[in-house]
């Protein structure tokens, strides 16, 4: 037996069953991670495992993170009216690529689509109400409970994030200084809230275990 690419990952599945259909029909693209994904004009790309982080440039050259993208979720260029909007593996990822004619021709690969369109959406809906909470604590407390919500997988310990994110993206994302993040992230260890497993992935401890 096969087992399907696509993978629960915290997020609605509904996609699932019809993208299996499009991946026999398509190549995947593997991509290495730290790899710029090509945002192709009329195409929109799927994560189908890996993961991808969505960044802008400031008017003064400074990377912001825009959000993420994980397996069974979309991005690429019909999807933003971001300018200088970018695409970075953040580990090892395949990923189909699908026109919008083709989606359009396909009332139920529309549908899916929808679906996990809107998903992104309800994603960078909770990062904008994250800003306005006015102690950075706040702040990152409730972007590392989305992470693990969304993507984290279930260890001993909790919640364990596969991904990795750095300091300054952390505070990229959620307007603050990597020293400020560096420093929440240490009192968020010292009282047990998150942990940091072997392999020096962060564990969300508090969270309850997903079934």
């Amino acid at each position: 037996m096969v087992t399907s690419p696509f993978r629960h990952t915290g997020r609605s599945d509904a996609i699932r069953d019809v993208l299996e259909t499009s991946y026999r029909n398509h190549n995947l693209l593997h991509i290495t991670a730290g790899s710029a994904v090509p945002l192709l004009k009329n195409c929109i790309w799927l994560v189908v495992r890996g993961m991808v982080k969505l960044e802008a440039v400031t008017i003064h050259g400074d990377p912001l993170l825009l959000g993420l993208a994980g397996p069974n979720e979309p991005f690429g260029e019909p999807l933003t009216n971001v300018l200088a909007f970018e695409a970075f593996t953040l580990c090892d990822s395949d990923m189909l690529c699908l026109s919008c004619a083709e989606i359009e021709q396909s009332p139920h690969l529309a549908m899916a689509m929808m679906q996990a369109v809107v998903s992104r959406y309800h994603q960078a809906e909770t990062m904008l109400s994250l800003l306005g909470l006015r102690r950075v604590e706040e702040r990152i407390r409730g972007f590392l409970e989305l992470l693990a919500q969304d993507y984290g997988q279930v260890c001993e310990q909790g919640l364990r994030l596969n991904l990795r994110l750095t300091h300054q993206e952390l505070a990229s994302a959620l307007c603050t200084t990597r020293v400020t993040v560096t420093r929440v992230l240490g009192l968020l260890k010292d009282e047990g809230w998150l942990q940091m497993d072997a392999q020096r992935h962060l564990v969300i401890s508090h969270l309850p275990k997903q079934s």
